[in-house]
């Protein structure tokens, strides 16, 4: 994904999904100047988000597409905000922050798949970066499945933020599967 922006190509990429997704792994980590675990959560995720972030909307902002990335992100920040207010599992700052990074990841996808949807195609590097990222959620559900088993936890927020995120991608995995797969490009059909 990040080749392609470097190759100067980012016209099927959501800037407003690269925006969320930068949000959540800025509020996820805010703990590391409080209890720093590990510079790779650091440098890789935030780096990498603002990074691509700074591609999108400046170095390569003329090959952007503005017109079909017009996903109001309001329509996803204000519900997730009050829902992290209201189910967390405390009431303190760093916590809410950490909750509303969950939530928000559940959701940031919405952008770039309503960009898929009111363009009706995608590129073929485009699918793939979205497929490995719904499959890095469905992997994460895994993982959660497996602590249940082996540790005896379970964490009801992220469990069911997982789910939430697995099913909005599950048309798109339908799609990947029955067409980028078999050599296709990724099109929609287009309401008349």
């Amino acid at each position: 994904f990040l080749l392609k922006i470097w190759k100067h190509e980012i016209e099927c990429i959501s800037g407003k999904s690269q925006i969320l997704f930068a949000l959540v792994f800025t509020t996820r980590y805010l703990d590391l100047f409080t209890n720093f675990i590990s510079i790779y959560n650091t440098m890789v995720f935030l780096l990498c988000a603002y990074v691509t972030v700074y591609m999108i909307y400046g170095k390569f902002r003329k090959t952007f597409d503005s017109e079909n990335d017009t996903f109001r992100l309001e329509f996803l920040l204000v519900p997730v905000i009050g829902l992290s207010f209201l189910e967390n599992y405390s009431f303190t700052p760093l916590e809410i922050l950490w909750t509303f990074s969950i939530y928000l990841e559940s959701v940031a996808i919405l952008p770039q798949l309503f960009m898929i949807s009111k363009t009706g195609e995608a590129e073929t590097i485009t699918t793939h970066y979205l497929f490995f990222l719904g499959l890095y959620r469905a992997l994460y559900l895994a993982n959660w499945i497996r602590r249940y088993q082996t540790e005896n936890f379970y964490d009801q927020i992220a469990v069911v933020s997982g789910v939430v995120q697995t099913i909005f991608y599950c048309d798109f995995f339908y799609l990947y599967v029955t067409k980028v797969l078999k050599g296709k490009k990724l099109s929609l059909p287009m309401p008349i």
